[in-house]
């Protein structure tokens, strides 16, 4: 025991640092798992363009990845399923699909590696790779060399998110949206302001309340629509969960008596659709906040963000992850650009030497040498003299290089051309350094060419919203009554019982309409009077309006027709349809239409005694004018024989 207590805690520390540094956690870098990595740069090195058998690129990782083909297939598919492209459904962030890859929303598992395809996409092809820039170790068992990190540009750890159970420790970062990080990482190098939150590719709507910079929970709900009011559709489901396990909570529920529907169709196919039909007795106000309540339609994930940072395992917030994402986009653009400049130079280098050596028959100098030392003294002599027009120090590597020109390049040689070369490398020189001196303005520049170019094939699938201020408003569309009382003319909450009531929210206005030609738009009250006799009373849309037909008789009793729309108000405030409220309201309607039959007065000498009008043929006017003159003689009564239309259709 005494040999066997050191040897266990050994190999046990050993073993638990391998799987927190090289298997479950990701790096900080490039935001991959080394599983992850070992794929990407796979599909790299065997790219030509076309689509690859699955099963090639496995057996290919395999000789750098130890755990085996299972493990690289399982890595692969999941990588492949990050992204959704609503224009493309084979398109993820990194990897192009063909074939069943599986079903994110159904829980469909993959076909067999040998019977699906796929390749590097273009985002992944301009953001992850550099061989200049990419540090090589050994593979496992040393016949390979693997990158230490992919040179990426992108924040890869939150666009992809991912989780991971270690020894001791566990991860879980959510995914976020590609153009915003992109958006966020400018913000970073401008100085401003940004905020994050997650976005999953099933959609859904999400309650951020409870999570604060990566760290927290966020509850997401699906998103149910009504058709009807004896049935409802679910159109996108919360992550972590699949049309099947959504349906089998469901089923749960229905055995349990807390939802009450009589059928369940799955329909779900590019998109989800799952049709509940409701039982007799039950609508869909009151399904749905049971679906959240008692079923998957409302599911909470943890955020828990532990990465590899220096080669040992760290908590970050999702801010500081998005900033040193942003440190090593500025990092990496430097060395590219100075790399480029490097190449630039020695171009530069070589084109003016072998001016030189053409132009100044540098090579006629070698013609009476005897032996490879002499010929090459006499390169280096000739050329001494043109010493400062080099752009470096001339090196044995130059020297080799000027001796290697052939004789027909050399009499073909086009000084012109040359020079024109030489000017245009100078020229993209200029505008590295130029790029080297604003690095900020640079990776501003290229984060906006990328958000442009790629933003929008990835748009926002998960919206945010606040669930409290939502099951407020619901409430209130359930329980707030206004009623009336036609004896006392009280209307209000507190009016317990009446002629008339509505059932209304606290966000709606009403509008009450007196015989008189008063009328008033008011919010839900708990008591207040209205004088005189009611003739309408509604919910009032604020922006259709309300469209109306009146008849109404002036103080001399003469008729006037008018067709209105009540639009703009002031909330609680008294208007008048008749001037002075002198005169009495006879017909009103919603809408406009209708035939009205004017009943004349009874007077001497009379001949006509009634007058047909027609209530369509009004003019619309403003809510404070008198309107149309319907007769010029006093009207006894008014009666519509046909009633108006309803409202006018939007």
């Amino acid at each position: 025991m005494a040999y066997l207590e050191p040897l266990m805690r050994r190999n046990f520390l050993e073993y638990a640092s391998y799987v927190v540094v090289d298997r479950a956690i990701p790096a900080l870098r490039d935001g991959c798992k080394p599983v992850q990595r070992r794929i990407l740069h796979t599909i790299w090195t065997m790219d030509d363009g076309k689509f690859m058998k699955v099963a090639n690129i496995i057996g290919e990782t395999m000789k750098l990845h130890p755990h085996g083909d299972a493990s690289i297939g399982d890595a692969l598919v999941v990588l492949a399923n990050k992204g959704r492209c609503p224009d493309d459904a084979d398109l993820g962030y990194f990897i192009e699909r063909q074939g069943n890859f599986g079903n994110i929303l159904t829980g469909d598992n993959a076909a067999a590696p040998r019977y699906i395809e796929c390749r590097l996409t273009a985002l992944a092809k301009e953001t992850l790779f550099n061989p200049a820039l990419t540090e090589m170790v050994p593979s496992y068992d040393g016949r390979k060399e693997e990158p230490e990190a992919l040179p990426s540009k992108l924040p890869t750890i939150l666009l992809l998110g991912t989780e991971g159970i270690a020894v001791g420790m566990a991860t879980s970062i959510l995914p976020h949206n590609l153009g915003e990080l992109l958006k966020g990482q400018i913000a970073i190098l401008k100085g401003e302001k940004f905020r994050l939150h997650p976005d999953f590719p099933q959609g859904g709507i999400m309650d951020a309340s409870e999570y604060d910079d990566g760290k927290g929970k966020v509850r997401v709900r699906a998103k149910i629509e009504n058709d009807g009011e004896k049935k409802v559709i679910i159109r996108e489901i919360p992550p972590g969960t699949t049309v099947e396990s959504l349906i089998e909570s469901i089923e749960e529920a229905i055995q349990k008596g807390k939802v009450k529907i009589s059928e369940i169709s799955d329909r779900t196919g590019s998109e989800v659709e799952i049709v509940l039909v409701l039982t007799r007795g039950v609508y869909a106000d009151e399904v749905i906040p049971q679906l959240f309540a008692y079923t998957q339609c409302e599911t909470s994930i943890n955020s828990n963000i532990v990465v590899i940072r220096d080669d040992k395992p760290v908590e970050l917030k999702a801010s500081e992850m998005l900033r040193a994402c942003t440190e090593r986009l500025q990092a990496l653009t430097k060395a590219e650009l100075e790399h480029e400049l490097a190449k630039l130079i020695g171009k530069q280098h070589n084109l003016t030497l072998e001016r030189i050596f053409i132009e100044n028959r540098v090579y006629k100098k070698i013609e009476e040498q005897k032996t490879a030392e002499g010929v090459r003294n006499a390169v280096i002599k000739g050329m001494d003299p043109f010493k400062s027009q080099f752009i470096r120090e001339l090196t044995d590597e130059d020297v080799t290089r000027l001796l290697e020109i052939p004789i027909k390049r050399i009499s073909a040689f086009d000084i012109e051309q040359n020079r024109k070369d030489i000017g245009a490398i100078e020229a993209e020189i200029k505008q590295i350094k130029a790029k080297l001196k604003d690095l900020v303005g640079t990776c501003i520049a290229w984060l906006e060419g990328i958000l442009a170019k790629y933003g929008p094939k990835f748009p926002r699938r998960t919206k945010v919203k606040g669930f409290e201020s939502v099951d407020k408003k619901a409430v209130a569309n359930a329980n707030l009554r206004i009623g009336y009382d036609s004896s006392t003319g009280f209307i209000g909450t507190a009016v317990k019982s009446g002629d008339r009531e509505l059932k209304i929210s606290e966000y709606d206005k009403i509008i009450a309409i007196m015989q008189d030609g008063m009328y008033r738009i008011m919010g839900p009250t708990e008591k207040t009077v209205l004088e005189g006799k009611l003739i309408h009373l509604d919910r009032f849309d604020e922006e259709a309006g309300l469209t109306i037909t009146v008849v109404y008789r002036d103080k001399d009793r003469e008729p006037w027709g008018k067709v209105t729309t009540i639009s703009s108000f002031i909330k609680d405030r008294e208007y008048e349809l008749i001037k002075d409220r002198a005169g009495k309201i006879d017909y009103f309607a919603v809408g406009t239409g209708g035939v009205a039959t004017l009943h004349f007065a009874p007077a001497k000498g009379q001949r006509v005694h009634e007058q047909v009008v027609d209530l369509g043929a009004l003019e619309p006017c403003g809510v404070t004018t008198r309107g149309t003159k319907l007769a010029d003689k006093p009207v006894q009564k008014v009666v519509v024989t046909r009633p108006a239309a309803g409202p006018p259709k939007a």
